[in-house]
């Protein structure tokens, strides 16, 4: 053992090593079947036999996941880290998510046929590294026995392309200059990753928004343009990396996410299908934004006890299906099913900024203005940038004439929310194409406003069916979460019609995204009356 992984093993509370002595042979070389040589790193235990595989493929480099290769290594497995195509020396031109499948799975038998392996293998791996893994149900191989995917999902394009319909313009960018700068050097990577933030944020208020790779990195970049040329969800283009078609083929497979993770919604759908399709797996919720490092902490934890009950015939450290952090109460509670046991509530906005149980009285609707040259801000939330993510005081969002607030009376009992949420809201807008975001918050007994959960919905022209009144009917689907509203605290909704630049400003013209240059403010009308009533649905629950 080296005493850095002592360390690291000891903090992340991994189990005890298993062996002590580990090697590594590097740049071992796998051809594809196009010819392509794609080079991994195998990290083993220095003992006699041929144990288990865990196969990692990713697109940031093996050694950065050295450290990974020799914990499981020291427990007894060997670790294959393989970089995928056009990356880290691996050989073909690096193209985002597309060759993933037939690159993987000729992995797979690659690893197969050494004479170091006797052909049993599983796949870890968060973020993109899940995303290898979901490539290879479609007809998994007979030697694949289980997978640990974390914060991540089979389906890319709504996950992280377009949530709600808006291109996650944020989370885009930030990727774009983590990938265009990690094969430079030293000095000058560590350079541009401390700029990145200030970056991102400059090339967000690019107009259009088709030259914000070239603001942000200095050229034109393929990939990226083509996400914004297929920015609708349901494009076809985006059809063959959706890996979620294939889950009733998946092995064993434990799923690990974060209440703040970009991932969630989609990976809890993920769960709910594998569980449909009678496959077996496993659910993990923490308190965490994508790239925690508890989480992934936590991710290596599951990842240990699941290869070892589906590899080493090890009985599972748990045995609940599902294991969610509540947060406000701060506890770890077990279950057998998702969604928890609930009770669904309407909480209805009411005039004067209430938020109520109770059926909202006859009143004048709420307005505010939305003014794309002025963005409304996206403060926290589920973003890939680990500083600007996870749970934020909203108190100067709040005060900005963009948003609106409803606020409950303040809890006189505990009261626990888990599971998911929606918004159904009455509205009115100047415009024809349009945005509505509705964030969920706990507001403390000093009045700090902490957000739980979002929602977020892009509205064209075909999806507005006005009424008399003008007005119109909008469902907003939120991701879920698992709070505590203590004593004292209260339960705030915010409507507004933007979260920039964690999602890209609705321009309010209807023109495509990468070329719209107008931009158009929209006046908009929230409203909340017996005929109107718009209202939060809230899973209340016992766990």
């Amino acid at each position: 053992m080296s005493a850095l992984s002592r360390i690291v093993g000891r903090l992340a509370k991994l189990p005890p090593a298993r062996v002590r002595e580990v090697a590594v042979e590097r740049d071992l070389e796998a051809t594809m079947p196009d010819g392509t040589v794609l080079l991994a790193d195998r990290w083993y235990p220095k003992t006699p036999g041929r144990p288990p595989v865990i196969v990692l493929r990713s697109p940031y480099g093996r050694r950065q996941l050295g450290l990974v290769g020799r914990l499981f290594a020291e427990r007894g497995y060997q670790a294959i880290i393989q970089s995928c195509r056009g990356t880290f020396g691996s050989g073909g031109d690096w193209e985002p998510f597309r060759h993933e499948r037939e690159d993987g799975r000729a992995t797979l038998a690659w690893v197969a046929a050494q004479p170091w392996s006797d052909g049993s293998m599983a796949t870890f791996g968060p973020s993109y590294l899940g995303l290898t893994q979901w490539a290879l149900v479609d007809d998994p191989p007979p030697g694949l026995r289980a997978m640990a995917p974390a914060v991540t999902a089979t389906d890319f394009g709504p996950a992280v392309v377009s949530p709600g319909g808006a291109f996650a313009l944020e989370s885009n960018l930030t990727w774009l200059n983590q990938v265009e700068h990690q094969e430079t050097g030293g000095a000058r990577r560590l350079l541009a990753m401390a700029r990145g933030g200030a970056v991102v944020r400059r090339a967000a208020m690019t107009l259009p928004l088709g030259d914000t790779d070239q603001r942000a990195v200095g050229h034109r970049v393929g990939w990226f343009q083509d996400w914004m040329a297929h920015e609708e969800a349901d494009d076809p283009w985006w059809d063959p990396i959706d890996f979620g078609r294939h889950l009733g083929d998946a092995p064993p497979a434990t799923l690990v996410g974060g209440w703040y993770d970009l991932f969630l919604p989609w990976q809890v759908a993920d769960y709910q299908t594998l569980q449909a399709a009678g496959r077996t797996a496993r659910l993990t919720i923490g308190p965490w934004t994508h790239a925690s490092r508890a989480g992934m902490a936590a991710a290596m934890r599951d990842g240990l006890d699941w290869f070892d009950t589906h590899l080493g015939g090890w009985p599972p450290a748990r045995q609940a299906a599902v294991r969610l952090f509540v947060m406000g109460s701060r506890r770890w509670v077990d279950l057998s099913v998702w969604p928890p046991p609930a009770d669904t509530e309407r909480w209805h906005l009411h005039a004067g900024g209430r938020l109520d149980p109770a059926p909202a009285a006859a009143s004048r609707p709420d307005r505010y203005r939305y003014d794309p040259t002025d963005p409304t801000p996206g403060v926290g939330g589920a973003a890939l940038n680990g500083k600007s993510a996870g749970a934020q005081d909203q108190r100067a969002r709040e005060e900005r004439p963009d948003v609106l607030t409803y606020t409950s009376d303040a809890m006189v009992e505990d009261m626990t929310v888990a599971g998911p949420l929606a918004v159904q809201l009455w509205v009115r807008s100047s415009l024809d194409y349009t945005d509505l975001f509705v964030r969920l918050c706990d507001v403390s007994p000093e009045g700090r406003s902490t957000n739980l959960a979002d929602g977020f919905i892009r509205l064209g022209s075909g999806d507005i069916d006005r009424g008399a009144d003008g007005s119109f009917h909008v469902r907003v689907a939120m991701s879920p979460t698992a709070n505590t509203f203590r004593v004292n605290h209260r339960v705030r909704l915010q409507v507004s019609s933007g979260a920039h630049p964690l999602l890209a400003r609705n321009p309010g013209t209807g023109e495509p995204l990468a070329t719209a240059v107008t931009l158009r403010p929209a006046d908009q009308e929230v409203l909340h009356d017996p005929d109107h009533p718009s209202a939060i649905e809230l899973p209340i629950s016992r766990i």
